[in-house]
């Protein structure tokens, strides 16, 4: 007879074992695992303690990497590696909750995007502090009333996010990670019909990614503006005529029909999100061998300035990956120049390329080092 914890193994039992059987099985398998998971976080606690007195950061994101990829290489199936990561990820965030709860500025109310990618990255057991604008997640992180925050930097169909790169330039918070989410809206309302709508509520961002669906669909409904998705699923519930593009998760959270599912123009419609804090929160990270660098800067407006801002690039073989530019606004039409480069400033031909870089620029920061979101 099999002992109690030993899984038993259908294919090789004398008779057929009853689903009871494995119930009982599974029963005494989540009480192991309850303890276990408790011993962890008993553990977790007493880190906590010496964080404190060595005022260490609380949060280490590569040290969540460094755990998880140790843990997937030493799985064996049959949950796979993504399952596992999941896990873990919220095993650590629970733990860390005991440490020291962590609160994480996001575009609010609950349910949207942006809190998603909050989650993926931080797990469930953080804090969330839910902001009207881009803005607010800027001024709470910079302010200390989270310690992080979370916003919306590029879209893959509809480009960057043009308030993020402006609130960047004059904020005293760098980027320490980032979450690529894969966005799809789905039509929320009061009811299951697509008949009657008359008003479609989203922010600016989802009208644009769905405007070819909804002028095939809904081509008489009126397209309003909102501060989020959230917000306009929130208020399809106050007005049977009305709907809102969000994801499942704000169907839940509003108690929403889906009227129709996914329908962003684009299939594989993607949303870089950046994780931002103050550098005493969270220095750069360390270099993982698959970073990005961020810059924005400015060059003096003379022929052959743009010229001159790739030639340290060229020279010491730093890949760019992003190039965005924003106007000045202040009247000579003069422009800032957003920089993604591939790497980290501890390599030195990163760090070669960044000092020449430096010294030819009238404007020049950093806005960060971090991890590529996989």
């Amino acid at each position: 007879m099999s002992a109690p914890n030993t899984p038993i193994d259908p294919s090789h039992s004398a008779s057929p074992v009853s689903l009871g059987d494995l119930r009982v099985q599974i029963d005494g398998i989540d009480q192991e695992l309850l303890s276990l998971l408790n011993r962890r976080a008993h553990v977790a606690e007493q880190v906590g303690e010496v964080k404190k007195r060595e005022g260490t950061p609380f949060f280490r994101p590569d040290r969540v990497a460094q755990v998880i990829e140790k843990i997937q290489q030493r799985n064996e199936g049959p949950l796979k590696d993504q399952h596992v990561a999941n896990i873990w990820r919220e095993i650590m965030s629970a733990c860390l909750a005991l440490e020291a709860p962590q609160r994480v500025a996001v575009l609010g109310p609950a349910g949207t995007f942006t809190e998603q990618a909050a989650m993926e990255y931080f797990g469930n057991a953080v804090e969330m502090v839910y902001c009207a604008s881009f803005d607010e997640v800027f001024h709470a992180t910079a302010a200390g009333t989270a310690q992080y925050g979370v916003v919306g930097v590029e879209n893959s169909t509809e480009g960057v996010v043009a308030r993020t790169l402006d609130l960047f330039l004059h904020s005293p918070v760098h980027v320490v990670g980032e979450v690529s989410l894969l966005i799809r809206h789905n039509l929320l309302r009061l009811s299951d019909s697509l008949d009657g709508v008359e008003v479609v509520l989203a922010h600016p961002q989802a009208l644009a990614q769905c405007q070819t669906w909804l002028s095939r669909h809904l081509p008489n409904a009126e397209r309003r503006a909102v501060s989020s998705n959230a917000e306009g699923a929130r208020l399809a519930t106050t007005n049977p005529a009305w709907a809102g593009l969000a994801s499942e998760h704000a169907a839940a959270q509003f108690n929403l029909h889906i009227a129709a599912h996914a329908v962003q123009d684009e299939a594989y419609n993607r949303t870089r999100f950046a994780v931002i804090c103050l550098p005493q929160t969270l220095a750069a990270p360390p270099a993982t061998g698959k970073d990005c660098t961020s810059l924005v800067v400015s060059v003096p407006n003379r022929p052959g300035a743009m010229h001159d801002l790739l030639i340290p690039l060229k020279t010491h073989g730093v890949s760019m990956t992003r190039f965005e530019s924003r106007p000045a606004r202040n009247g000579q039409w003069d422009y800032f120049f957003y920089i993604d480069l591939d790497g980290h400033p501890s390599q030195p031909h990163v760090a070669k390329a960044l000092e020449e870089l430096s010294q030819i620029c009238a404007f020049y920061k950093v806005l960060g080092t971090y991890p590529v979101s996989s």
